[in-house]
C-alpha cells in the first residue's frame, strides 16, 4: 500500500432542486409566473481520506447518496460545496490528466458499445485513452484470461450473457491502468460463480497494482471478502468510517445465542429473545448484549442443555438492521 493520499473530501455537499408543480390548471397558470422549488440533499457535509492502494467499501441504503458521491469524485457532478481532491486534480475540472489515472464502473449503466464485438468495443476505449497497441493486446490478454472471458472477445456485446459483459466492462475500465478505481455495483445481478471470480480478480488486482478502490456494493460478500475498512453514509451524511470488523462491535446491540438440548424440549422461548430458528432439539435466539448472562442462566437451569454457543450477529445484519431504523 502507498503512503500518499489518492482520495481527499471535505465537506461534500450535493443538493438537487426540482420544480414543485401546482396541481390544477390555475396551479400551472400561476407557475408559469412564480415557480416554486423543492432542495433535496443528496449528499451532505461529507469528508474522508483513501489513501494509495486502499481497497475501501462504501456502504448506505438505496437513495442514500453513494452514487452522487462517486459521480463527483468522477467529475460527472459538480457539488454545491465542498471540496475533493482525486490523486491532485479536482475532479470537476475535468482535466485529461486525470480522465487517464481513474476509472467509474457501474454495473447498471453500459460503458461498452452494444452492436459491436466485444474485442472492437474494447480497441475503441484503448483509441480514446491512448493506449498503445503493444499494451494493449498485453493487457486484453491477461485480463480476458484471469476472468475466464478469452472466448467471449469476437461475440457481440449484446448476445454476452451480464456475466460475461460486466467482466468485459471491468477489462475496459482496467486498460489504462488507471491508479484509482470507482466500482458501484460492480456484481449486481451476477451468478454466485461469476461473483467468486470477479471478486478475485479484483483482490489480487489491488494488491499487485497498487490501485485505489473505493466499492459500493448490495452483497456484504463483496465486502467482507474485499474491504478492511468501510465508510457508511445514509440520508447524504456520513456516519461511520472505520474497520468493517468494528461495525458490530459500535452498532450491535445483541448477541445470537445458540442452545441445544439432549432431549425435546417445547418452551416458551420468547421471554428470552427473538427466535431466530428452532426445533424440538435446539434454537437461536437475538439476545440484548445485557442479558447474555442471565439468558444463560435461566436456560441451564430451565431445559436440559447439553451445548451452548453465544456467537455475535453477522455484519450482514447489523448494516441490515442499522438501515431498517433509520428514519425514513
Amino acid at each position: 500500500m502507498g503512503t500518499g493520499i489518492a482520495i481527499r473530501t471535505q465537506g461534500l455537499t450535493k443538493v438537487f432542486r426540482t420544480y414543485k408543480k401546482p396541481p390544477g390548471v390555475m396551479g400551472a397558470i400561476r407557475g408559469l409566473l412564480h415557480r416554486e422549488y423543492t432542495e433535496m440533499r443528496a449528499v451532505d457535509d461529507v469528508s474522508f481520506t483513501i489513501n494509495e492502494g486502499e481497497f475501501v467499501g462504501f456502504l448506505g441504503p438505496n437513495g442514500a447518496g453513494k452514487t452522487t458521491v462517486l459521480k463527483m469524485l468522477s467529475g460527472l457532478v459538480q457539488p454545491t460545496s465542498g471540496e475533493a481532491n482525486v490523486l491532485g486534480f479536482i475532479p470537476w475540472e475535468r482535466r485529461d490528466e486525470m480522465k487517464r489515472q481513474f476509472a467509474l464502473l457501474m454495473g447498471q449503466k453500459n460503458a461498452l458499445w452494444w452492436d459491436l464485438p466485444a474485442r472492437e468495443s474494447l480497441e475503441l476505449n484503448r483509441v480514446i485513452y491512448g493506449v498503445e497497441r503493444k499494451r494493449f493486446e498485453s493487457v486484453v490478454d491477461e485480463l480476458s484470461s484471469l476472468l475466464e472471458v478469452t472466448d467471449k472477445l469476437d461475440v457481440m456485446v449484446r448476445e454476452l450473457s451480464l456475466g460475461e459483459r460486466m467482466k468485459m466492462e471491468l477489462i475496459a475500465a482496467l486498460l489504462h491502468s488507471p491508479k484509482v478505481l470507482f466500482l458501484d455495483e460492480p456484481t449486481i445481478g451476477l451468478d454466485v460463480t461469476s461473483q467468486k471470480r470477479v471478486r478475485e480478480f479484483l483482490k489480487k488486482h489491488n494488491k499487485e497494482s497498487g490501485v485505489s478502490i473505493l466499492l459500493t456494493s448490495h452483497y456484504m460478500g463483496d465486502i467482507e471478502e474485499l474491504c478492511q475498512r468501510v465508510i457508511v453514509i445514509d440520508h447524504g451524511k456520513l456516519f461511520f468510517d472505520g474497520p468493517l470488523s468494528a461495525i458490530v462491535d459500535r452498532f450491535s446491540a445483541h448477541k445470537v445465542l445458540q442452545l441445544t438440548f439432549s432431549q425435546a424440549v417445547d418452551g416458551r422461548f420468547e421471554d428470552f429473545g427473538e427466535v431466530l430458528e428452532r426445533s424440538p432439539l435446539s434454537v437461536r435466539l437475538r439476545i440484548v448484549r445485557a442479558r447474555v448472562a442471565e439468558v444463560c442462566r435461566e436456560a441451564f437451569a430451565t431445559w436440559p442443555v447439553s451445548d451452548l454457543a453465544v456467537t455475535e450477529p453477522s455484519v450482514e445484519d447489523v448494516i441490515r438492521q442499522l438501515f431498517d431504523k433509520a428514519p425514513q
